[in-house]
């Protein structure tokens, strides 16, 4: 769903964007296919994308620090081996015993055997490199990590190429 702006608010079901173009509060922009949804008296296009008729405005979409996010974040894989085990820990890059704080920027996914490796030291010390820098998150990426795959048609509207 996209606001009158075109920005991406979020993901909703095929049953909700029917209801919001039927209302008019919404217009289709992409349809999938031929896919259809009958009624009794009227056919409609099984929508792709539907943006809202009006702007609505949003507050700044900020994405809560938990531990969740932070493995959706980081692909549930180990940011100093990339192993994709199912025992991951979150991680401190700046260890708490010299004031690394709980935040975006210094919180990572890491196996059990990477953060046991690391300890209490920092990754050049323990001659560990991140794969990835850590950083927040905005909201689009969620939006990707919400849905199984992401159709080609949404991309041009989510940043992606």
């Amino acid at each position: 769903m996209l606001n009158n702006n075109y920005e991406p608010l979020s993901v909703c079901n095929v049953r909700k964007a029917i209801i919001l173009i039927i209302l008019d509060k919404a217009e289709l922009v992409e349809k999938r296919g031929a896919k259809v949804v009958r009624s009794v008296s009227k056919e409609f296009p099984f929508p792709s994308i539907v943006k809202l008729a009006h702007y609505v405005k949003v507050p700044y979409k900020r994405i809560i620090l938990s531990r969740k996010n932070i493995l959706r974040r980081d692909k549930h894989s180990c940011q100093y081996c990339g192993s994709a085990d199912s025992n991951l820990t979150i991680d401190h890059v700046l260890p708490r015993s010299r004031f690394g704080e709980d935040t975006w920027e210094n919180l990572v996914c890491a196996c059990v055997e990477c953060n046991n490796a690391k300890g209490d030291k920092t990754p050049d010390e323990a001659k560990m490199h991140l794969i990835r820098r850590p950083i927040r998150p905005n909201h689009i990426i969620f939006i990707k990590h919400f849905v199984e795959s992401i159709e080609d048609c949404w991309k041009p509207y989510l940043f992606i190429n």
